[in-house]
C-alpha cells in the first residue's frame, strides 16, 4: 500500500513539517507500506485553473506530483491552523487533485497554542467527504508542538507517544481494512 503524509504548512520556517517528518517515520517503523512525504512548500502550484484527473492530463512539471496522488491509497494530511481552518496551500493542492473516492484520511493537526489546531481538525472532516475520501475517526491533535518535536521531526515529549501511537494504529487498521475490501 502507498500512503503519502502531506505536509500542510505553506510557510518556510514551518513547525507544522516536524509533526509530518516524525509521523513518516513513525509509520514506516510500525507498517511495511511505502511511506512517502508530500510537502506544499515543494510545489508552485498556483491558483486553480486545472482540475487534474489523471497523471496524463497534468502539465509535466507536476507529473511526478500527480503519479504520487493518482498512486496513493491513503493520506495522512498534516495542517497548522489558519482563522481556524487548514492551510490554503493544502487547500490548494487536494482542489488540483479532488477526487480521491475511497482513499482513508488521517488527520493530524498542530499549533503552537494551547488547543493544537482542534478547529482547522473540524474543518479537515468536512473536507474529506468532499474529496470522496474516508476520514479516520481517531484524530491527532498537537498543542505546543514546537515543544514536542525537533526540526528535524525528533519526539521530545515522550509523553506524547501514546496518542500517536493510537492514531497510527487507528489510521493503519481503517486504510489496511478499505484496501483489502478493494482488492
Amino acid at each position: 500500500m502507498n500512503i503519502e503524509v502531506i505536509s500542510g504548512g505553506p510557510r518556510q520556517e514551518s513547525i507544522t513539517s516536524r509533526l509530518a517528518l516524525f509521523l513518516q517515520k513513525e509509520i514506516q517503523k510500525k507498517s511495511t507500506h511505502n511511506i512517502g512525504l508530500i510537502d506544499v512548500r515543494d510545489y508552485d502550484l498556483g491558483f486553480l485553473q486545472t482540475v487534474y484527473k489523471s497523471v496524463s492530463e497534468t502539465p509535466e512539471k507536476f507529473k511526478p506530483l500527480a503519479q504520487r496522488m493518482f498512486a496513493a491509497n491513503a493520506f495522512v494530511i498534516v495542517t497548522p491552523e489558519y482563522n481556524g481552518s487548514y492551510s490554503s496551500a493544502l487547500q490548494n493542492l487536494l482542489d488540483h487533485f479532488p477526487k480521491q473516492a475511497r482513499k482513508v484520511f488521517g488527520l493530524a493537526t498542530a499549533s503552537t497554542g494551547a488547543l493544537g489546531g482542534a478547529r482547522s481538525s473540524q474543518q479537515l472532516l468536512l473536507l474529506v467527504p468532499a474529496l470522496f475520501g474516508i476520514a479516520s475517526p481517531y484524530l491527532l491533535i498537537t498543542p505546543q508542538v514546537d515543544k514536542k518535536f525537533d526540526t528535524e521531526g525528533n519526539l521530545l515529549d515522550g509523553n506524547f507517544q501514546k496518542p500517536i501511537d493510537i492514531f497510527i494504529k487507528e489510521f493503519l487498521w481503517l486504510a489496511e481494512s478499505v484496501q483489502q475490501k478493494q482488492n
